[in-house]
């Protein structure tokens, strides 16, 4: 099993983070459920656990058949119709857990624990990782700013060097604004990967974290550069939104012939966010569509 940390900055507070990290998922889910392809969601309810308190459950399907390497679309099309991801996540912002496992092979997981803190990546274990855990990990600052990028998503508009934000006078960001610029905050990602195949294991996991590091790159670069577009909204908003677009996802999804698990639950809690569909496939708009080297 790999355990990598990711550290993401962004040049905003955590309660900013929290509307526009909605907002940007929102709008990809809406963009990305194109032929049946996208995301369903299937229940959102209230939770509770007695370390985080009140949170938000959710669970969706993400389909993603045409977006996966040739080879794998091979080996799905004589299994199943339809290849998706389940995505459940337990929302206690700023604290999130998600898990994702597939349609078709059972012993493929992915785990991923967030923490939210008004820092620059400073914290060395905000999630309370065992020592022995410690040593395992790999943590990984990403750089929305000068990390290499994938060019197929290269945007003039979305480029933090080249953008100002109107509304708030943020930006362009340049060579060590993590320890410049005000606000800034840091998204700690856990991420646990366990692929129980004989042969195969290195290469899928390996695969699945190059492909969770461009999904993070490019989910936290729009998520800034759109600032203007989500920065009036207020929770109730963006709420509003959120059901809007699932609304329109959901019957994008269904069009296709894809039949929902269950009748889907709206989005109008007031709620903290869910931020699963941040962390992969479809909603990172685009993500797998390399093949595994």
């Amino acid at each position: 099993m790999m355990i990598k940390e990711y550290r993401i900055c962004m040049p905003l507070t955590v309660d900013e983070y929290q509307i526009g990290q909605l907002y940007m998922i929102a709008k990809h889910s809406d963009e990305q459920s194109q032929k049946g392809e996208g995301v369903e969601v299937v229940k959102n309810e209230d939770c509770y656990d007695e370390t985080h308190g009140k949170g938000r459950f959710t669970e969706k399907r993400v389909y993603l058949s045409s977006r996966l390497p040739y080879w794998v679309q091979r080996m799905v099309s004589k299994v199943c119709s339809y290849f998706y991801v389940t995505e459940k996540a337990w929302n206690y912002y700023p604290h999130t857990i998600t898990e994702y496992t597939c349609s078709f092979v059972p012993k493929f997981s992915i785990h991923i624990e967030t923490r939210y803190e008004n820092n620059s990546g400073t914290s060395e274990n905000c999630l309370g990782l065992s020592e022995e855990e410690l040593q395992e990990r790999e943590v990984i600052h990403q750089d929305i700013v000068f990390d290499e990028y994938p060019e197929k998503h290269y945007k003039e508009a979305e480029d933090p060097t080249k953008f100002t934000s109107k509304k708030t006078g943020r930006g362009p960001l340049e060579a060590g604004w993590r320890e410049k610029t005000e606000p800034v905050m840091c998204s700690y990602k856990l991420v646990r990967i366990k692929f129980e195949l004989w042969g195969l294991q290195t290469k899928v996991e390996g695969f699945t974290h190059r492909a969770i590091q461009d999904i993070l790159l490019v989910g936290h670069r729009q998520a800034f550069t759109w600032i203007d577009e989500w920065y009036d909204m207020t929770v109730e908003d963006v709420r509003a939104y959120e059901k809007k677009q699932q609304e329109e996802t959901n019957l994008k999804v269904m069009s296709s012939g894809v039949q929902p698990l269950e009748k889907t639950e709206s989005l109008d809690s007031a709620d903290e966010f869910t931020l699963a569909s941040e962390e992969l496939p479809a909603p990172g708009a685009n993500s797998l569509d390399t093949e595994i080297d």
